[in-house]
């Protein structure tokens, strides 16, 4: 399939999209390649592959829940600039 520029520019309008108009002949090729390809891959047969419900089916090895820190809240609280029951306070940002 290949598109034409005016394809392109109504493309680029309804996605809101500022094209150079020197760069239409490109972006027609590239759109075009991409449908071609698309229309590559619905010629293939694939009426005997089963669809997988999730790429992760097997289930992971994950590592054992261990603690692997020391707990040091109370030494970089000490040398925070401003806390207030064990919560850092921050200047307001937002108004």
């Amino acid at each position: 399939m290949s598109l034409k520029k005016e394809a392109v520019r109504k493309i680029a309008h309804l996605a809101r999209l500022q094209i150079d108009e020197s760069d239409l002949d490109r972006y027609a090729t590239d759109l075009s390649n991409i449908l071609t390809l698309f229309e590559q891959m619905n010629q293939v047969d694939a009426s005997d592959i089963v669809p997988m419900a999730h790429p992760m089916d097997a289930t992971q090895r994950l590592r054992p829940d261990e603690v692997t820190e020391l707990d040091q809240r109370d030494k970089f609280q000490a040398i925070a600039p401003d806390v207030n029951r064990g919560l850092y306070r921050v200047p307001k940002v937002i108004e």
